[in-house]
């Protein structure tokens, strides 16, 4: 494996800026079409406050409105559980499924990919019922503190041919910008979070310990304390 890339540890802001995290959700959406496996990730635009310039997957907060998305397909029970397992307030089936619906909106919002069916309705939030179905759980990780904005991340995957996604069909936007393709063991010289860069490691072991990914696994949670960065399973 070779890479290029540059991992960027993001500088804690000052003490009396620090925030609680709020709810967020990332999709990795995998192409595994050819010889390997490419993930779509682009460019977060300079205007942002976090990660600005900085190469992610998709994504962004979950917002009040998620809960109230309609959706085609519902979790698999063993994602939906997982979701669930968690240390300290209980996540409800509500929140649990309004994280998975927050990545795919991020993922329609940032990169004009819709995961569902065409939506009848004209005025929907969505012009698509989102597919949860074949969404796998693979990390959680919280920004450590110090940061002026912190993010409780969950981050999911799914096949593009799974979802019947033309990976050739893939829209730049104003959060997101110079989406590409990346080979998931051959990264180029792009400029990612820390926690992506671990996240992709994740992901490069799992494919190797199974392909497909299957729905039932230990998902890895990361978080900080006493400036370290903690990894344990969920």
């Amino acid at each position: 494996m070779t890479s290029g890339r540059e991992s960027v540890t993001l500088a804690p802001d000052t003490p009396e800026r620090r925030a609680r995290p709020r709810d967020a959700a990332s999709i990795m959406l995998l192409d595994r079409s050819g010889d390997g496996v490419r993930v779509l990730m682009g460019r977060r635009s300079s205007a942002h406050v976090f990660m600005p310039d900085l190469y992610v997957f998709p994504g962004g907060r979950r917002d009040p409105t998620d809960h109230r998305l309609a959706f085609s397909s519902d979790l698999n029970p063993a994602v939906l559980q997982a979701l669930k397992s968690v240390r300290g307030a209980p996540v409800s089936d509500s929140r649990a499924r309004a994280l998975a619906l927050a990545a795919l909106r991020e993922l329609y919002e940032e990169a004009g990919v819709p995961l569902g069916t065409p939506h009848a309705k004209a005025e929907a939030p969505l012009p698509f019922l989102p597919d949860l179905a074949n969404l796998r759980y693979m990390a959680r990780a919280i920004t450590p503190p110090g940061h002026s904005r912190r993010f409780d991340t969950r981050f999911f995957a799914i096949f593009a041919d799974e979802a019947e996604v033309d990976t050739s069909r893939v829209l730049e936007s104003r959060e997101l910008q110079d989406l590409q393709w990346i080979d998931v063991n051959d990264l180029p010289s792009l400029r990612i979070p820390e926690i992506t860069a671990i996240i992709l490691s994740d992901l490069r072991s799992g494919l190797n310990t199974d392909p497909t990914l299957p729905y039932e696994r230990s998902v890895p949670f990361y978080f900080a304390r006493r400036g370290r960065l903690i990894r344990t399973l969920l």
